[in-house]
């Protein structure tokens, strides 16, 4: 009873403080992304903190994973620093004793990462294009500020209204300006507006205006009257079919096609290795202190890397049709699981080494 409170008290600390640690790593990297896409004019500034927010809950899964992988590491290593383990191994207990605590501290974890990943992770990366598919169907018009000048997306255009959009979404007098073709554009209305057609392309609708057309540095300029003017401002962008395949529930990606089975793989494999990593952790624990402190952690990594890579693997092959679909989703954890009791059965040979350095 004292070791599982002991060690169960250790792995929650630990899981504390290296969550915190991923989780800020992940917000500073995903807001540095967004910053630069909005800095860009690629995404609205107001809308960086919802697709934060997507983005976060969409990478949940790896941060909780590597959190209980991490936390279960970094105690039994200290445990071995500190000469605990040799005290428990003297007491009787063998190193498969761990394995209780381990599982006790990591299944309720795997389960809420099963449930992001099979559920609410396909839901956020579904709301994460739906919310750029409205923030780009939105008109340029709606992104300028009454009275300000602002580039609209890809900065390809410059637009300026003395009043802000109405109920309508009506501007009053727009100024646009554009160069295409090397010949600078510029369009002076008395309002405009936003038109998107049924195939998704959007139009600018500007009415009562002029637009001044010509090469800069020379006075070669036409001038155009106009009461109805209306110009291409973006063509409606494809969905990939790998975005298309991350947004679609889980249940709907049985029985798919082999990019389904490929995206069903990934989800799979994603629960399982967070269990198998953390029982990787028992034997990749052990410290040495002649031979240093950080070659376990140096080798916990690469077992890390090995693994999640042989997994995008599998679900790479399944996409192109090169590999089964029932053998992607078996192989890497039966690799994963021979390499697990190969590790356990090296470190129990050593235990009774320990025992005698304990007495």
């Amino acid at each position: 009873m004292i070791f599982l409170r002991a060690t169960q008290r250790e792995f929650a600390h630990a899981a504390a403080g290296v969550f915190v640690a991923l989780f800020a790593i992940l917000l500073t990297t995903v807001l540095i992304r967004l910053l630069g896409q909005a800095a860009g004019g690629r995404i609205p500034a107001d809308a960086v903190l919802a697709l934060i927010g997507f983005g976060a809950l969409a990478q949940m899964p790896t941060v909780l994973s590597l959190t209980a992988f991490i936390a279960v590491l970094l105690s039994l290593s200290r445990a071995y620093r500190d000469s605990e383990m040799v005290i428990w191994f003297a007491s009787g207990l063998p190193l498969t004793a761990f394995i209780r605590p381990v599982l006790r501290f990591s299944v309720p974890l795997v389960g809420v990462i099963a449930a992001m990943t099979l559920v609410i992770t396909p839901w956020a990366n579904l709301k994460n294009e739906e919310f750029r598919a409205w923030l780009d169907s939105r008109d340029d018009t709606t992104r300028v500020a009454p009275g300000v000048f602002r580039e609209s997306a890809g900065s390809q255009r410059v637009f300026f209204a003395e009043t802000g959009a109405d109920e309508q979404g009506r501007l009053r007098n727009v100024f646009v300006s554009g160069e295409q073709d090397g010949r600078l554009g510029v369009v002076a209305a008395s309002g405009g507006s936003v038109r998107v057609d049924a195939s998704g392309d959007r139009y600018a609708v500007l009415e009562n205006g002029r637009r001044y057309e010509g090469e800069p540095g020379s006075a070669d300029f036409k001038v155009i009257e106009f009461e109805r003017y209306e110009v291409l401002i973006e063509a409606r962008r494809a969905v990939s079919v790998v975005a298309r395949n991350r947004t679609t529930p889980t249940i709907e990606l049985i029985g798919g096609s082999e990019r389904q089975l490929g995206e069903l793989v990934g989800r799979i494999g994603t629960p399982v290795a967070a269990l198998l990593l953390v029982l990787l952790a028992i034997p990749l624990s052990f410290v040495n202190p002649r031979a240093g402190r950080g070659y376990n952690l140096l080798f916990a990594i690469l077992a890390y890397l090995v693994y999640s890579n042989a997994i995008s693997i599998s679900q790479a092959w399944v996409a192109q049709g090169r590999l089964a679909f029932e053998a992607a989703v078996l192989l890497p954890h039966l690799a994963m699981l021979a390499a697990l009791g190969l590790l356990f059965y090296r470190r129990l040979a050593m235990t009774p080494l320990l025992r005698m350095l304990g007495r």
